[in-house]
């Protein structure tokens, strides 16, 4: 996993800053309902769009992050409000929120189980009647059928631990049912093959180590591709949302 503490005064600049943001966050909103007056969103980052979730009117954000760096830029835009702490033990009470949010979390944990225990402290934290809103499937939103993503496909990929069906299947075991889905476009993610270059440097591809042989070969490929420069399709991302029993 990155160290976002290290990522954090770069991660707007490289994740797409305010349109993707702002795409997020309208969709996060359309999957809450209209009475929802207390929203905590779980590894809220830099706070980017934990403040536009705040902007509509009538609800209180909280943000909470494992990163001091992250939260501490988070804090910097929602003052007050946003928490150092783990995802797997949330420091709220049961019952707290009308809504809890993870986007872009739960793909990064090594295995299932790590990714049930973040889905269980979700609902434990929500009001019965609440709704649970996450990002699933995240890698494959990547994958937009570019010759990138064909130069790419000879690396391993690790089991995806955010698949829908997973997911939906955590958010079962602890009393969240399906109710309702979104989609949002990644604006500023697509993929250009010298930015994907620099990824692989840097260890973005978690199965491929910088030095190895096969980022070697892959990075011969990306550097045939014509226009180095210019970003293929941005990703599509997915949101489910779960709605707890009472």
């Amino acid at each position: 996993m990155l160290d976002y503490n290290k990522e954090a005064d770069r991660y707007d600049a490289s994740r797409g800053g305010e349109p993707r943001a702002a795409a997020a966050a309208a969709a996060v909103l359309g999957l809450l309902p209209a009475d929802t007056r207390t929203l905590l969103d779980v590894a809220c980052g830099t706070g980017l769009v934990a403040r536009r979730l705040a902007a509509r009117a009538g609800l209180r954000v909280t943000g909470v992050d494992a990163a001091h760096r992250m939260a501490q830029l988070a804090a910097a835009r929602l003052p007050g409000a946003v928490i150092l702490g783990d995802s797997h033990q949330l420091p709220f009470p049961d019952g707290s929120f009308d809504a809890v949010s993870t986007v872009w979390l739960l793909h990064l944990f090594p295995g299932p189980e790590e990714t049930a225990s973040v889905v269980a402290e979700c609902a434990r934290v929500l009001r019965p009647g609440g709704t649970y809103v996450t990002t699933v499937d995240k890698a494959a939103s990547h994958d937009v059928g570019s010759d990138i993503d064909t130069v790419l496909a000879p690396r391993p990929v690790r089991p995806a631990v955010d698949r829908a069906e997973a997911v939906e299947a955590y958010a079962a075991e602890y009393g969240l049912a399906p109710a309702g889905r979104a989609g949002f476009t990644g604006h500023g993610q697509g993929r250009s093959p010298r930015s994907t270059v620099d990824d692989l440097h840097r260890g973005w591809f978690t199965r491929v180590p910088p030095d190895s042989p096969l980022a070697a070969r892959l990075e011969a490929g990306l550097a045939a591709l014509p226009d180095q420069d210019v970003p293929r399709p941005d990703p599509r991302f997915t949101l489910r949302a779960f709605r707890k029993r009472g």
